[in-house]
C-alpha cells in the first residue's frame, strides 16, 4: 500500500507539470524546418534537360565534330552533378570512389582525369565546377567556328550553365550548413521527456475523484498512447527527412537519377536530333473550333447559363432608387 500511494503521488506530480513541456510548439517548428529544408534540397537538384535542349538547338551541324561538341557539353554537365553528389551522398561515394570509376561509366576521359587531378590541390578539393568551365570553353569554340550562329544563342546556353552550377552549389551549401545539432537534441529530449511524464501522469487512479455520472475504469490510457504515437511519428518523420542523400529507403534515389540524366541528355542532344513525326494536317484542320467529345461528362460550369453578365442583376423599374444630385 505504501508503494501504491507513492506511485499515485508521482503520477499526480507528473500530471500537474506535463503540460508545461511545449512539445507541440518545439516539435512543430522542427518538423516545419526539416520539411522545408528537405523540399529545398529537392528543388536544388539540377536537371540537364533544359541545357540539352538548348545545346541541340544552338550547336548546329551534322558532322562528327558538332556531334562531339553536343555530347561533350551535356556529359560535362552530368559530370559536374556526379562530382557534387560524391561530396554529399554516401551512395555516390560508394559507387564512384575514384576517378577511374567515372572513366569506367563514361563520365570522364583519361585526359580529363589528369586535368581534374591537377586542379584538386589549387581548388582545395572542390572541383565540381571544373567540367562546367570546360563546357563554357566548348561553347566559345563552337561560336568561333560558327557552329553557333549568333551571340544570343551563346548567352542563353551560358545562362543555363550558370543556373546548373548554382543548383550544384546550393546542394553543397545545404550539406555544409546543417540544422544545429543542439536543436535536434532539444527536440528529442522534449519529446521523450513528455513521453515519460505522460505515461506516468495519465494513469487512472483510485483517488482521482468521482463524478455524479461516474467514470469508465480502464487499464490502458488509449488516447494518451495515441498522442504519444503521433508525437513519436512526427519525430521519426523528421529524422527520416533530415538527410535526403543518405542510404535509407526514403532518401533520394540518386543512382537512378544520375543514370536517367545521362541517358536523357544523350537522347536529346544527339539521338533525337532532327527526329520528329512527319508534318501533317491535324484532325480539325477544316474547323474553327473542334466539336466536343462524344463521351464527356458535363461539368457544373457547362450546366450553368453561358455568358452570364451583370445585366441579370439590374433592378426592375419599380425597385430602382434614383438619387439626383443638386
Amino acid at each position: 500500500l505504501l508503494y501504491y500511494r507513492l506511485f499515485e503521488q508521482i503520477a499526480l506530480y507528473c500530471r500537474s507539470y506535463v503540460d508545461s513541456i511545449p512539445v507541440t510548439f518545439v516539435l512543430g517548428f522542427y518538423i516545419s524546418l526539416v520539411v522545408t529544408r528537405w523540399w529545398g534540397q529537392f528543388e536544388s537538384l539540377p536537371w540537364p534537360d533544359n541545357l540539352a535542349i538548348l545545346v541541340s538547338n544552338s550547336v548546329q551541324g551534322r558532322d562528327v565534330r558538332t556531334r562531339m561538341m553536343r555530347r561533350t557539353i551535356v556529359r560535362y554537365a552530368n559530370l559536374a552533378f556526379v562530382l557534387t553528389l560524391r561530396m554529399i551522398s554516401p551512395k555516390m561515394q560508394k559507387r564512384f570512389p575514384t576517378f577511374d570509376h567515372l572513366i569506367t561509366e563514361g563520365y570522364l576521359l583519361d585526359t580529363e582525369k589528369n586535368l581534374l587531378e591537377a586542379t584538386i590541390k589549387d581548388a582545395n578539393g572542390n572541383i565540381y565546377w571544373v567540367p562546367l568551365v570546360w563546357a563554357v570553353s566548348l561553347i566559345e569554340s563552337a561560336r568561333k567556328e560558327y557552329y553557333i550562329k549568333n551571340d544570343l544563342a551563346v548567352q542563353v546556353v551560358l545562362k543555363e550553365i550558370n543556373i546548373f552550377r548554382g543548383k550544384c552549389g546550393s546542394l553543397l551549401s545545404y550539406d555544409r550548413i546543417s540544422i544545429p545539432l543542439v536543436y535536434t537534441q532539444v527536440v528529442t529530449i522534449a519529446v521523450y521527456s513528455f513521453l515519460i511524464a505522460t505515461i506516468m501522469g495519465r494513469q487512472f487512479l483510485e483517488n482521482q475523484g468521482n463524478t455524479s455520472i461516474g467514470t469508465i475504469d480502464i487499464y490502458i490510457p488509449v488516447f494518451t498512447y495515441l498522442q504519444i504515437l503521433f508525437y513519436l511519428g512526427w519525430l521519426k518523420v523528421a529524422e527520416s527527412l533530415f538527410n535526403p542523400f543518405g542510404k535509407d529507403d526514403e532518401d533520394f534515389d540518386v543512382d537512378s537519377l544520375v543514370d536517367r540524366n545521362m541517358r536523357i541528355s544523350y537522347l536529346i542532344a544527339d539521338k533525337m536530333l532532327d527526329s520528329h513525326p512527319e508534318l501533317q494536317q491535324d484532325k480539325h484542320w477544316d474547323e474553327v473550333f473542334h466539336k466536343q467529345a462524344l463521351i464527356r461528362t458535363p461539368s457544373k460550369k457547362d450546366r450553368e447559363e453561358e455568358n452570364e453578365t451583370t445585366i441579370n442583376l439590374l433592378p426592375k423599374d419599380d425597385e430602382a432608387d434614383f438619387i439626383v444630385s443638386p
